[in-house]
């Protein structure tokens, strides 16, 4: 059997035929398409934007539209109360020097009170303290609008203004919250630092002509009733707003607050920078309607001052684009030194006689105020702690309220005791000198300490 199947032939497996492949046909080639003439098919209006890139970064933070919104409402009474409650008081009482007295005593109060109310702020947080705070101030402006009204006796006026004082300051928590959200991001807290700055500056410069506005086109008391009300309204929006809330600052270990941040070393020369800040712009706006006063422009007053608030907000606006400084102490040491060289212009174009030239000097100044405040912002931002922010920066504040009262008071000295209110303008640029040389002194005490 063996043998058997030895000998059988070995055959081949059959080949199994398949059908050739055919080749596909070939494609034909698509039609080609004549171009169309499309001049504007490179211009894209969103590339235009692409510098201000910083600004859309920031906005991107999930909560800070709102905050910023709501904190925008209740920043715009900053420029009306106190201008509506010149217009209300002289209206009704016949006499600028009441109404003057009545808003220094509300300027005074707030500069004692508001370190207070900012640092019940960072102990208990925002929400808990700016709501009652700003109820207790609204009822203030309402109590001045009602004396005024019904013609209470004058003591009820400065009793009334004085217990605005506990208004909380908006633009600071707002700052907070920023340095918060970008507490380890320097260029978008620059960034947020230069917006709340132009912010500021748009307030004031729309908040006077609204309150105007009011009180001459409707009666003399819709400018407070309005700035009130919006003040309410946007603190309590903004108080709602808890995601993006800073949280409270933590006790020390032996439980008590930790110290004020006046005892720290480097933030009292920075105050006195800011002291001084304050005194070039109160002196500028009293200068500034004299100015336009003698010289028959009385009603181009207010545009003159505006075109010097905006073209301090632009600046802060393109300053918020720069990268942050390495050194922000230098670079603060030559936005103060750009200060005083600005305000000298101001000074030569009132010696012209132009008002057409002192409009341009208005504009050119203002440029240098707001990198100054953005910059000096910041180092207040770096000198305190940060359970102690909102009332380092409420004594910022204070301090340029300070200034606003001493520069208007010296402001106005001027313009009754010197040659013109042209001469008058020497008063700014002096309190800018002066500012300058504070940040000098200041720079090289650092630079020496052991």
């Amino acid at each position: 059997m063996i043998l058997f199947l030895a000998a059988r032939p070995v055959t081949a497996p059959p080949v199994r035929r398949t059908s050739p492949v055919r080749p596909a046909p070939p494609v034909p080639p698509a039609p080609r398409r004549r171009a169309r003439f499309r001049p504007f098919a490179r211009f894209r209006p969103f590339a235009l934007l692409r510098p201000f890139a910083p600004y859309r970064r920031i906005f991107a933070v999930p909560g800070s539209r709102a905050f910023t919104a709501a904190n925008l409402l209740a920043r715009l009474p900053m420029g009306m109360l106190s201008i509506s409650a010149v217009l209300m008081i002289a209206g009704s009482r016949g006499s600028y020097a009441l109404a003057g007295a009545v808003t220094a005593t509300g300027l005074a109060a707030t500069a004692l009170a508001g370190p207070w109310t900012a640092r019940l702020i960072d102990r208990y947080g925002q929400s808990r303290i700016t709501v009652p705070a700003t109820a207790l101030a609204t009822l203030g402006s309402l109590s001045l609008l009602l004396c005024v009204h019904y013609g209470a006796p004058d003591w009820t006026l400065f009793a009334s203004y004085a217990a605005t004082a506990t208004t909380p300051n908006t633009g600071g928590m707002s700052r907070a919250r920023w340095a918060h959200l970008f507490r380890d991001d320097p260029a978008a807290r620059h960034t947020a630092n230069s917006f709340e700055q132009a912010a500021d500056e748009l307030c004031f410069l729309l908040g006077p002509v609204l309150a105007t506005l009011l009180c001459t086109t409707l009666f003399p008391e819709a400018g407070t009733a309005v700035g009130a009300a919006l003040l309410l309204t946007g603190v309590l929006l903004f108080a709602a707003q808890r995601r993006t809330e800073p949280p409270p600052a933590a006790r020390t270990a032996t439980g008590a607050p930790a110290r004020s941040p006046l005892r720290l070393p480097d933030l009292p020369p920075l105050l006195l920078t800011f002291l001084c800040t304050g005194a070039v712009f109160g002196s500028l706006e009293v200068v500034t309607l004299a100015y336009a006063d003698a010289h028959g422009i009385r009603s181009a007053g207010g545009a003159l001052l505006a075109l010097q608030a905006a073209g301090s907000g632009a600046a802060g606006l393109l300053y918020g684009l720069l990268p942050p400084a390495a050194r922000t102490g230098r670079r603060f040491l030559r936005c103060t030194g750009a200060m005083a060289a600005l305000m000298l212009l101001p000074l030569l174009a009132a010696a012209a006689g132009s008002p057409a030239t002192l409009a341009t000097a208005l504009l050119l100044a203002g440029m240098a105020t707001a990198p100054t405040m953005v910059t000096g912002m910041g180092l207040v931002q770096s000198r305190t702690p940060p359970e102690q922010l909102n009332e380092g920066m409420t004594l910022a504040v204070t301090a340029l309220l300070g200034g606003i009262a001493a520069g208007s008071a010296g402001g106005g000295w001027a313009v009754d005791h010197l040659a013109g209110a042209g001469a008058a303008y020497g008063v700014p640029a002096a309190a800018a000198a002066l500012a300058g040389t504070v940040t000098l002194l200041t720079a090289r005490r650092r630079r020496h300490r052991p």
